[in-house]
């Protein structure tokens, strides 16, 4: 693993549309994708019990020595703006912001994601053209 992954709820249609916009301005390409419930992700969460109960989006980057980092929530967010720089980097500026208090709208958002999108019964399915950026 030498690129970052984004782990995602798959249940979630906003984590959905998420997914789908980051790959429509995603310019790089390294970046890959995978649900929180899939193996990927129970790995992930296995090797990193701070994960549990977390159900929103997580950037993991991996280290030169094997190991990854973590950035759970809003941290996520802006770590998928400055990924995709450009205009994106705008939002670098929620740096300012406390990350308690970014985390606070974040839970807050999160809390009532299923609500604004619906809860889906079936995951993102990625066309052939993009799959291989997809892990199980």
């Amino acid at each position: 693993m030498t690129s970052p992954i984004l782990l995602y709820d798959g249940d979630c249609g906003i984590c959905a549309e998420g997914v789908q916009r980051v790959l429509r301005h995603d310019r790089n390409g390294p970046l890959r994708f995978a649900p929180l419930q899939g193996t990927f992700g129970t790995a992930v969460k296995a090797r990193h019990p701070e994960l549990n109960g977390v159900d929103s989006m997580v950037w993991v980057e991996p280290r030169s020595d094997g190991s990854e980092r973590l950035f759970i929530r809003s941290a996520a967010g802006l770590r998928i703006a400055r990924y995709l720089g450009g205009l994106w980097n705008i939002f670098l500026v929620g740096y300012l912001i406390p990350a308690a208090l970014r985390d606070a709208v974040y839970n807050f958002i999160a809390r009532h994601r299923h609500q604004f999108s619906g809860h889906r019964e079936a995951c993102l399915v990625p066309g052939p053209e993009i799959r291989s950026r997809f892990l199980e």
